[in-house]
Parts: C-alpha cells; structure tokens; sequence
C-alpha cells in the first residue's frame, strides 16, 4: 500500500461525519469513527463491511513506516504509540494494539491550532493555575477525557506570557506549540528520549523553568519528578486517575511503605493543583467536561500527610474551598444542569455522590418552580387505626 491509498482512506473516514473525534478500524467490523462519542460506520467504495485479520495489518504496518523501535514495541509489549500527519488536512495520536492475535487501530484526531483557555471556557482558576512558579499540577482522568487538551491550554498562557524555558516530553507530541514569549522545546519518546525517568532526568540539565511530563508512569518518573519540583521548576503531568483523593493514594501507592511518610511530606510541599476531568454527553449532542479541582492549603497539607479522616476528606475540602478555586465534580455537575448542558439522568449517572447531586437538582427545581418528585395526589388516610 502507497502513502497516498492510506491518506485516501483517512481522509474519506475524517469527512464521514461531523464532530469526528477518532478513526476505528477493527477486525470483524467496518471502517468506524467516533463522533460525539459515538461509534458510526463509514461507508467506504468499496465497501468494507469485515475488515480482515490482512488488511488492518497492512494498515498498522504502513503506519508503522518501518520504525524497528515501534515494530519491536508492538510485538514484545502487544501495543505501541505514535503519531501520523495528512498533510494539510489533520494529525493524530495513533495506538496499534493486539488483539486474539489480530491487530486494531485507533487514530485520535489532534487539533491544528492550540487551544486557550477562553477558548476551551475552561474554568477561571485555569488563569491562577497557570501563573504557578514551581511545584506539580497533576491533571488527571480516563482515557479521551481531554487531559492533554487542557494541559496544552495552560502551556499555551505561560508560552504568550512568560519568557521562560519550557521542555515538553511526549508520548507523542500533540500540539505543537510555537516559541512566542517562551521558548518551546518538545521531545517526543522514542524519537527523542527512550523513556520518561531519562527525559525527565536530562531535562533538568536543561536549564528549564516549566517540565511538562506526558504521563507520570512509574516510581522512578515520580521521584524525579518530585526532586524537580523541590528544586523550583513548575512540573506538569496527568495520571489516569478517577478523583482528587485516589490520585494521592496513586502517587503514595509507587512508593515502599517504609518511604511512604517521606513521600507524604515531600507530596505536601511540592503539590500545587490536581484537576480531574470528564467528559459528559450534552443535550443538544456532543460532549462536554466537568472537573474536579483541589488546590492546595494548610487543610490539604494535613490530609496529604496524615491521610484522609471523617469530615476531613478531600471531598469535603474541595465542597468547603470554592472561594479558593476549588470545587467537586459534582458541585460542577449541578451547575451544567442549571444551565441546561446536561440531563438529570446524565448528572446522576456522573456523580460521584449522587445524594448531593439530587439534592443539588431538587434545589435547581424549586428555584424554576418544578415540581421535584413524580409521587402526585398524596392524601393522608384518615380511616387509618380506627375500628370497623
């Protein structure tokens, strides 16, 4: 297969549909993309109604561009990433991964220009978030949840405000963002560097005031990553983690419980924000994010080093914190119901207590004068507890 003919069959699947947000090609199902977070089928001439254990093949093999390093990856480790450009047309983060001894693919489409933080109507402590001097922020989330969307946000307000040294390390890089007021360096794993702990490592002979780590995925990524932030860089990261309390426990959970205590206490002096992210199905169709975010301050220190307890959980910190920027998912899940994004059914489905947000919904309610229970013509049964 020519570099045109696979060119040709993304593009066509790219303007299959509106909203395209990743290219699917599977064995035993036809060309798919992802458009507001649904898979669609792509009729293709000719058509493909089963792609073949052949075909998906040669599509990751011509992707693949005979890199020994990914072919090598994806054979010992059953997956690799990496990224592809249509020229003039699109990138994308691609994975190619086995699956019962056939492989699939899945293109993430990657936006030209580099998204702002007005742009994307994050949330106004966005602005704060991005004038921190050193420390980490963690933005964490599944998989498609827009963590690197929004990392590249605020990579982008230092970059128009700050004349300062970044060193970007990727997996692949994204967004490629130019040299405006910062100067930009991004390297790509596997191109660039061999692994995050090495990058990491010679970033800071690097004379960098901003790292950005693609993924904290392992303890050694960590303790660098930690020994950066102590040493006055601004470190920032994500993690696949669901909420703010688990991703302490996730970067707790790396070390050895005899150096637990001394990571508590180097985790409360360096960590500046975690912001976790999903993404929510709107009412009018597409997706829209909801975050939760946790700052830091002398209540989050004392949880970060003695652990969580009854009334003094990072939940309850954030509920209490809004002043400070902080806020829970589900305080902002009531919120895009209050503005009509969302559907009670989709706030529910994504809370993480659903009690507040019931109650946050049946305030909403009353405030527009809806009735806030289904029960209706409630009487009180006067004939209860007398004799016949």
């Amino acid at each position: 297969m020519k570099k045109q003919e696979l060119d040709h069959i993304l593009a066509r699947m790219l303007d299959s549909f509106e909203n395209v947000s990743d290219l699917n090609l599977t064995v035993g199902k036809p060309m798919q993309v992802e458009s507001s977070g649904e898979l669609l089928q792509v009729d293709m001439k000719p058509f493909f109604e089963e792609l073949t254990p052949f075909q998906t093949e040669t599509l990751a093999l011509n992707l693949i561009n005979n890199d020994t390093r990914l072919t090598e990856k994806l054979i010992t480790e059953g997956s690799c990433d990496l990224s592809y450009s249509l020229p003039g047309k699109a990138r994308f983060r691609v994975n190619i991964f086995s699956q019962s001894g056939n492989y699939s693919i899945v293109l993430r489409r990657l936006e030209s220009t580099v998204p702002t933080i007005t742009g994307l109507n994050l949330p106004d402590v966005f602005h704060q978030i991005a004038e921190e001097k050193n420390g980490i922020i963690i933005i964490t989330g599944a998989t498609g949840t827009g963590k690197s969307t929004s990392l590249a946000a605020i990579l982008e307000h230092i970059n128009e405000t700050r004349s300062v040294h970044i060193v970007a390390l990727e997996d692949p890089i994204e967004y490629e963002h130019p040299h405006k007021k910062a100067t930009f360096n991004q390297r790509e794993l596997g191109k660039d560097f061999n692994s995050f702990a090495n990058g990491l490592r010679a970033a800071l002979r690097q004379a960098p005031k901003v790292i950005l780590v693609g993924e904290m995925r392992d303890r050694e990524t960590v303790e660098i990553g930690l020994r950066a932030a102590e040493t006055g860089h601004l470190v920032l990261t994500t993690l696949h983690t669901v909420d703010a309390g688990k991703t302490v426990n996730r970067v707790l959970g790396m070390f050895n419980a005899e150096e637990e205590n001394q990571i508590r206490v180097r985790l409360a002096e360096t960590m500046r924000w975690i912001i976790c992210q999903r993404l929510l199905p709107k009412v009018i169709g597409g997706r829209i994010a909801t975050f939760e975010i946790l700052g830091t301050n002398l209540r989050v220190k004392d949880a970060i080093l003695h652990g969580e307890s009854e009334g003094k959980t990072f939940y309850d910190i954030m509920e209490n914190s809004g002043a400070f920027g902080m806020g829970t998912f589900d305080h902002h899940i009531i919120a895009l119901y209050e503005q009509g994004f969302i559907s009670q059914e989709t706030a529910q489905a994504y809370s993480s207590r659903r009690g507040i947000v019931n109650r946050g919904i049946d305030s909403v309610k009353s405030a527009r004068g809806e009735a806030t229970t289904d029960i209706d013509n409630l009487q009180l049964d006067h004939a209860y507890g007398k004799l016949g």
